[in-house]
């Protein structure tokens, strides 16, 4: 009897909003793997996505911590466990021993995608004992994997050298190529003016993310407005700081958007921000997806100084890096962007450049190769 579905992809989130997740759903469904994805979400249920891709929301548990991280691994161990398939993708760590677990059973292949360095994630910082947990968690099933992804080179040595594996293959947070109209929306959504100059943050708003100093810094930048298109667990907090620097008229909030609606309201910013902190080694060696958003929009950026963003926006002339937790040093920043019209000009012409290195469709093809080897097995 064929099975039901060649591959079980699971994610922690909603896979609704997680690009990276989309493009390698997409890919799965061009290859004609018939694939069932386990995420969260705010209601149980079953939606058809595309040709091939069936999505079963599992209810997110209530609460934080051990507990919340318990219910997740129960729910994905008790779905995932139900379905023989061919390959277990795990789209993150917290979903790796459930699906694990299932491909041992069924004698499927287990896939990891490290989108993270979870182990040493912003909520990890000045905990040794949850790191050191999630280290152990990762260590057990990454050894065993069939095949690993990550972000970043200096993500992938980084766990090479930390549970004795070969590096894991580098699949980067960068769209597909495509000719990005601007939507002439994102303004009027913000209920700015037309002229207005916009530095945009899209994505999601989160602690040591430099969200609350970006705030911070435009009382020292006139002349420019600040909007925040996205979501997160930050945004209250955003929302009230904004309202004590009485900066209301000038940082607006715009819901999040499907991904694949992004980019024409991205396209209509005059420069973008990633400004990332230097308080965890996954930030150190992030490469954000709204990096590549920003400049595959043709945005110009300005960006963290960190290495691995460095090496993009240095590396191709695309934009100015800042240490965000300087003093004075982003307010500044921000102002010579805002001033800079040639400088902008420059950097937005340099943009397309950035991905004759960095490009999903040269990219993805060991994730796709090794999916039709495996499913045509």
């Amino acid at each position: 009897m064929p099975l039901a579905f060649d591959v079980v992809f699971g994610l922690t989130g909603d896979v609704r909003r997680n690009a990276r997740a989309l493009k390698q759903l997409r890919a799965l469904s061009g290859l004609g793997a018939r694939t069932l994805v386990l995420s969260l979400g705010p209601e149980a249920g079953e939606t058809p996505l595309e040709a091939g891709l069936h999505v079963r929301v599992l209810p997110a548990p209530s609460g934080g911590g051990p507990p919340f991280f318990a219910r997740v691994h129960r729910r994905f161990h008790r779905a995932a466990a139900a379905v023989p398939a061919k390959v277990y993708h795990a789209s993150d760590l917290y979903t790796l021993p459930a699906l694990a677990a299932a491909a041992r059973r069924h004698g499927g292949r287990l896939v990891y995608d490290a989108r993270e360095r979870y182990p040493h994630v912003a909520a990890t910082a000045g905990r040794p004992w949850v790191r050191r947990f999630w280290q152990g968690v990762e260590a057990r099933h990454v050894r065993r994997a069939d095949a690993v992804f990550t972000v970043s080179e200096a993500i992938a040595g980084h766990m090479a050298r930390a549970y004795d594996i070969p590096p894991p293959r580098v699949l980067p947070n960068v769209p597909p190529l495509q000719n990005v109209r601007p939507a002439g929306l994102l303004r009027e959504k913000a209920g700015l003016a037309p002229d207005a100059f916009v530095v945009l943050h899209q994505g999601q708003m989160r602690k040591d993310r430099g969200c609350d100093l970006l705030v911070a810094a435009m009382r020292e930048v006139p002349g420019a407005a600040l909007v925040f298109l996205g979501y997160g667990p930050f945004r209250p907090a955003l929302v009230a700081l904004t309202d004590r620097l009485d900066l209301g008229d000038r940082v607006r909030f715009v819901d999040a958007v499907p991904p694949d609606a992004l980019l024409p309201l991205t396209a209509d910013a005059d420069v973008g921000v990633t400004l990332l902190e230097d308080t965890c080694l996954n930030h150190r060696f992030a490469l954000p997806n709204k990096l590549f958003e920003y400049l595959m929009a043709g945005v110009p950026v300005l960006a963290a100084d960190l290495p691995e963003i460095r090496r993009v926006v240095a590396g191709h002339d695309v934009g100015r890096l800042v240490d965000p937790a300087a003093p004075g040093a982003l307010a500044a920043a921000l102002r010579h962007v805002v001033a800079d019209a040639e400088a902008r000009a420059r950097w937005r012409a340099n943009a397309p450049r950035v991905f004759e290195t960095f490009s999903w469709e040269k990219a993805s093809q060991p994730f796709t190769r090794l999916y039709r080897d495996w499913l045509s097995a």
